[in-house]
């Protein structure tokens, strides 16, 4: 991992690679807190899909970005694993703003 680490980095510092990569973070994050959210709640895929009734294979998508959720998913998501969907926006700092 440490030579993508170090590969990354050498990319990060072309602007527009890190343009394109900083757009890209929201739809990471969003997978990451799937993943992670199902995991803490202890299921398989195949569980949280008895769970939801979306098809384990659609929730594969979903983890591995092939796939965009809506927010009606989520929340079947979030109710299955007894959790609740949050969203918020938050101001743009100085340097996001001028891009």
């Amino acid at each position: 991992m440490s030579k993508f680490n170090d590969f990354l980095n050498e990319q990060l510092n072309d602007p527009e690679f890190r343009a394109e990569y900083e757009a890209l973070e929201p739809e990471y994050a969003v997978i990451q807190a799937i993943i992670d959210a199902r995991k803490a709640s202890g299921l398989t895929q195949k569980e949280l899909s008895r769970r939801t009734g979306i098809a384990q294979a659609d929730i594969s998508k979903l983890e591995n970005g092939s796939a965009n959720p809506s927010i009606r998913t989520l929340k079947r998501l979030a109710a299955g694993m007894g959790m609740t969907v949050k969203i918020e926006f938050e101001p743009l700092s100085n340097q996001q703003s001028q891009v």
